[in-house]
């Protein structure tokens, strides 16, 4: 089982994978692939458990699955496996060579290794100078915050890393996989770039360490003779020239191999211990018999050791007085009568023990801070110097000066370094024989440890060391000696040679570790463009990731000063630690259910107070560094969000997104949005053919159009079938919506919905979209535009129930017609209108959606125009101003026109068209009846015009039945319009008081009534109508062989048809050239009777548009004038 194991982790995470760089969590649970057909049959007895043999494949027997579980381990992807590959490659083994389960206990994986990490240059190099600089009491403030972040950042990082198995990868595998792939992957890069910057300043130290205090005579710009500037500017290039050196070589130790590294820790951790039981031993020592390291003042102030020999002005030699190395430095010349030094002159010279000894009395001085700008004369507290303060001090390089200046959070940034290094128990994870045991006791025991080693040093470096020497940042003073190393015991070069060799391991640690953390990042695939650095050499080695090391670790050393770049990894470390607080805090607030920690002793307060301190320590230490650490950090992120992998790691993020999203939802189910707030939540239903596929994708293209990416999208469409036999089919058709979706950018969700038939399977999108409070308030549907063929009788009768639907549901109705013909996404128009027909009021829809239109690219270069009709009693006039007003008021800017449309006569070929749709109706209804059905239909339709049958040819009838089942009505129309037209028009008149055309007795009444050829109340042009002299048996039929018929017809119909024709002749003058018109939608019939009739009235309004959008309102007002 360890076997499948293991290679169930290569399945994923292997060298040459691409993606998710651990393995699957699932592996040794349900579905592993590794087991092979006669292992299952050997684990699995299934005789006595047959209830369960169907799903013995996919669900294993926990009889059989226990070891598995029980020991299941992630195993080391580190060096321990780099090792091994060498090995086998030297050896003549051709068999890979076994891995052997990780054994390192608490002390050695994690309690020593953080020690080695904790305790490094900064302790060494400047924590004396940063007690003499801020004083014990303001030291142990800094100390204390530093040491309580890093104590609260390993509680947190105990919580998360006893949360189940921790695989190699440590903090970024935990910060990742807690708080998602985007803070993941920012916060790695972070983590990584704290880690190389360390590097450089381990270096730095290193070099420092080498060229001051070793050999001084090895530095290549000499700094004998040069001052001030030109001396600093010497040793930065001294700096620089070696830290590339050093560089070099350690990144070639690397790169030959890691082995060497992990086999020298151990000695490189001895150093570090030995150096700092010599500083205890001394402190000791100082007690019973102080060190002698005199320091010489001249008046108050310090001076350098190298410009005196005796620490006098003068000496008496066989009772002759003779002036000394200090007398030359301050005068022209070497007698006693020489012009000297005002300062010199006046004050004495005085010689004071460098380290009085803790019993000494010292700590009351040493107790508050004593901050320095650069070039300030180093002086000691108590003597009183006389001074000219009118008089510039000269020979200022013979005193002991201040090299930068100090200030409370440059402490604060400087200091911080020497706490970091906590994560190297976490980051061997994978080498732990109990992570979850070892990880808690031994960081938190290292912490602790390092905490009681630097709070004490500050109290007792204050209490032993006099102020001028603490303040000697290169101990200049005493004889170039390391400050520190003073106080050790037995010899001052303990502490140099083991602070040397400390900071060249820990430089090596930081060179060796980096290259693997981006190459973690890397094999995660999260971000695209560092794939490249996942690769290596055969055996694993980052080799790229190594080379991007060493030149992000140059810019390090280039910049030269070990006080610059300390504040800068406190950046990236205080940021990694920030987050993981975060994620053990968002862990415990969400509780999740898979949130338990085997260690019990965290609380989320106190996560929250270390992300806290985390915060306000990157803005104390530098602000500006701050925010350019965040600003890397944000911009990683949305990187990440944009353009990186997307991956389910079960993280806390998703999980506060789930609880804001529950909150949300509850929220908004306390009443329905203000009208300032409400926009079109679509459901757009789509149709699939026999494949799957949509066959309306330009429904989407408008709806991305529409909603521009805000607020609720959901794509629904219904597949016939059962869900125990379709379900396949459904899963498939989302995934086809999901495709489209996201190939027309709209940003919202996907649902598939199973119906035995797919009139059911729309009801139930339209009742059930969404959730709660965040349900859609607009379905938008397409016109069925083959509704007249027979075989699409059942679509539009679907399409008519969702409008009924809607109108109960109080929704709002989008119909686009003619979809195929709208505009793409990546089209533009330059130029055009949008023509809005405004004839009944529903809520403001008509107004709001071309301004939303208009938001996006297709549609932003177009203009829009408002079109209402007047009526006979309406004041046109009155109307325009009103309406100019109301827009005004709506800020929307549009060009607006009134259309007259009064009262005027129905035409003959009004009541024509209404005969010749009754009757395709007819016939449409005959084809959807059963034999005995249609016997009783054809029945009543013959009892009920019997005299209007049989002044018809039946053949005629007959051809004509066949031409509307498989012709269209438009074409029928356009023949129609043919026979009966004529420039002479007579017109029956019919009016409001007039229910049928009964009343005219004749032709000549009927003339008489219309006045002649009647016209356009608008006087626009001649309306279409039949003349009675002109029309003809060959043309058609006479008015007095159609009369009957028209007796039988509805009026209501007619009227309606009437009212379509009118106002299509009226928006097709108007509109023709539009790109796209909108139009109020008539409400369907209450009774299913007249459906067809419905959509004919539908048909005739819009005929000859290219693009129509009709529109209904959901019965509430959706846009104000109101702010």
């Amino acid at each position: 089982m360890l076997n499948s194991m293991t290679d169930c982790e290569e399945g994923e995470g292997g060298p040459n994978s691409q993606g998710d760089g651990n393995p699957k969590e699932s592996c040794p649970f349900i579905n592993s692939t590794a087991a092979t057909n006669v292992e299952k049959s050997q684990q699995y007895d299934i005789k006595s458990m047959a209830l369960f043999e169907e799903e013995i494949d996919t669900s294993p027997m926990v009889s059989s699955l226990l070891s598995t579980l029980a020991n299941y381990s992630n195993l080391p992807t580190g060096s321990k496996e780099h090792e091994e590959a060498e090995n086998n490659e030297e050896g003549a083994r051709p068999s890979k060579k076994p891995v052997k389960a990780p054994q390192l206990g608490t002390l050695m994986g994690v309690y020593l290794p953080c020690i080695q990490n904790i305790f490094g240059v900064i302790l060494f190099l400047r924590m004396t100078w940063m007690v003499g600089i801020g004083g014990v009491f303001g030291s142990f403030i800094i100390v204390f915050m530093c040491c309580s972040t890093t104590m609260l950042t390993a509680i947190s990082m105990s919580a998360i890393a006893t949360n189940g198995v921790v695989p190699a990868g440590g903090s970024y595998y935990m910060i990742s996989r807690s708080l998602g792939p985007e803070f993941g992957g920012a916060v790695g890069i972070c983590f990584y770039l704290g880690t190389t910057f360390a590097g450089a300043m381990y270096i730095l130290g290193c070099i420092e360490i080498l060229l001051i205090y070793i050999v001084p005579q090895a530095a290549i710009f000499k700094i004998e003779g040069l001052e001030g500037p030109e001396a600093e500017i010497a040793l930065l290039n001294n700096m620089r020239v070696y830290g590339t050196i050093v560089l070099s070589f350690m990144a070639l130790v690397v790169f030959v191999g890691v082995k060497y590294v992990n086999k020298l820790a151990l000695v490189f951790l001895a150093c570090v211990i030995l150096s700092i039981l010599a500083v205890y031993a001394g402190i000791i020592k100082t007690a019973i018999e102080p060190p002698v390291f005199p320091v010489c003042l001249l008046g108050n102030r310090t001076l350098v050791s190298k410009s005196y020999d005796v620490c006098a002005k003068v000496i008496e030699i066989d009772n002759e007085t003779i002036t000394t190395k200090l007398w030359r430095s301050f005068c022209d010349s070497d007698s006693l009568n020489a012009t000297c030094d005002e300062y010199f002159i006046s004050n004495n010279v005085t010689e004071i023990q460098g380290i009085p000894g803790v019993t000494s009395g010292i700590l009351a001085e040493n107790l508050f801070g004593n901050y320095l700008k650069k070039g300030m004369i180093l002086e000691k507290r108590g003597l009183v110097s006389n001074v000219d303060p009118d008089t510039l001090p000269s020979n200022t390089n013979r005193y002991v000066l201040a090299d930068i200046t100090s200030f409370f959070t440059l402490l604060v940034g400087i200091y911080f370094p020497s706490v970091t290094g906590i994560m190297a128990g976490s980051n061997r994870s994978g080498d732990l024989r109990d992570a979850q045991k070892s990880i808690p006791i031994g960081t938190i025991a290292a912490i602790t440890t390092t905490s009681i080693v630097y709070m004490s040093c500050v109290i007792l470096f204050g209490a032993c060391i006099e102020g001028v020497v603490l303040r000697d940042k290169f101990g200049e003073g005493v004889n170039g000696n390391l400050v520190i190393g003073t106080l050790a015991w037995p010899s001052p070069w303990v502490i140099v040679f083991g602070s040397f060799f400390s900071t060249c391991g820990a430089g090596l640690q930081s060179l060796t570790g980096a290259p693997r953390l981006l190459q973690a990042i890397s094999r995660d695939g999260i971000i695209p463009f560092l794939r490249v650095f996942g690769h290596g050499k055969a055996n694993g080695e980052p080799t790229w990731a190594l080379l991007l090391t060493a030149s992000i670790c140059e810019i390090g050393i280039i910049i030269a000063s070990l006080d610059s770049v300390a504040p800068i990894l406190s950046m990236f470390f205080l940021m990694c630690y920030m987050f993981v607080n975060l994620a053990c805090a968002l862990q415990t607030l969400l509780r999740t259910p898979n949130w338990r920690p085997r260690f019990k002793f965290y609380h989320w307060a106190l996560s929250f107070l270390g992300m806290s301190l985390c915060l306000s320590l990157m803005f104390i230490c530098s602000w500006y560094y701050a925010i350019v650490a965040m600003g890397i950090a944000t911009c990683i992120y949305k990187y990440i969000e944009f353009c990186g992998a997307e991956k389910e790691w079960g993280d806390g993020i998703r999980g506060l997104s789930l609880s804001a999203a529950r909150f949300a939802l509850m929220r908004l189910e306390e009443g329905p949005p203000h009208t300032k707030n409400w926009r079109p939540q679509i459901l757009v239903l789509v149709s699939v053919d026999a494949e799957q596929k949509v066959e309306q994708p330009r429904l989407l293209s408008l709806t991305s159009q529409l909603k521009a990416g805000k607020g609720l999208t959901i794509v629904g469409t219904s597949v016939q079938g059962t869900f125990l036999n379709n379900y396949a089919e459904a899963q498939k058709a989302d995934q086809s919506l999901r495709k489209l979706m996201e190939t027309e950018k709209v940003k919202g969700f996907s649902q598939v919905v199973l119906s035995s038939n797919l009139r059911d399977g729309t009801s139930h999108l339209v009742q059930t979209g969404g959730l709660g409070g965040l349900k859609h308030n607009t379905v938008m549907v397409s016109w069925p535009h083959n509704w007249k063929q027979p075989e699409c009788y059942q679509h539009f009768r679907n399409f008519i129930e969702v409008v009924r639907e809607t109108t109960i549901a109080s929704l709002a109705l989008l119909v686009p017609k003619n979809i195929s013909s709208y505009p793409s996404n990546g089209e533009r128009f330059t130029e055009g209108h949008i023509d809005v027909w405004w004839i009944v009021h529903d809520g403001g829809m008509l107004m709001l959606l071309p301004f939303l239109l208009r938001q996006h690219k297709v549609w932003r270069k177009c203009k829009m125009r408002i079109f209402t009709v007047a009526q006979m009693d309406d004041n046109s006039i009155q109307m325009k101003k009103d309406l100019i007003t109301f827009l005004y008021h709506l800020r929307i800017g549009a060009a607006v026109e009134v259309v007259e449309m009064h009262d005027s006569d129905i035409s003959a070929y009004t009541y024509e068209k209404t005969l010749i749709m009754e009757q395709r109706s007819q016939i449409l209804k005959q084809m959807h009846l059963t034999k005995n059905e249609m016997e009783r239909e054809i029945q009543s339709i013959t009892d009920s015009s019997r005299g209007s049958i049989r002044r018809k040819n039946p053949s005629t009838l007959q051809a004509r039945h066949s031409a509307d089942e498989g012709g269209s009505l438009a074409e029928k129309t356009d023949d129609k319009s043919e026979a009966v037209s004529n420039p002479k028009q007579v017109q029956l008149i019919h009016n409001r008081n007039t229910s049928t055309p009964a009343g005219l007795t004749s032709p000549a009444a009927a003339a008489a009534a219309a006045g002649g050829a009647a016209t356009r109340t608008d006087g626009r042009h001649t309306e279409r109508g039949t003349t009675l002299s002109a029309v003809t048996p060959e043309g058609g039929r006479d008015l007095h062989s159609m009369k009957p018929e028209w007796e039988n017809l509805s009026q209501i119909d007619v009227r309606r048809m009437h009212t379509a024709m009118r106002l299509n002749e009226v928006i097709t003058k108007k509109s023709k050239e539009a790109k796209l018109v909108l139009l109020n939608m008539p409400g369907p019939p209450k009774n299913r009777v007249g459906d067809e009739n419905y959509m004919e009235f539908l048909e005739v309004l819009t005929e000859g548009l290219n693009r129509v959008l009709l529109v209904r309102g959901g019965g509430r007002e959706v846009i104000t004038i109101y702010s």
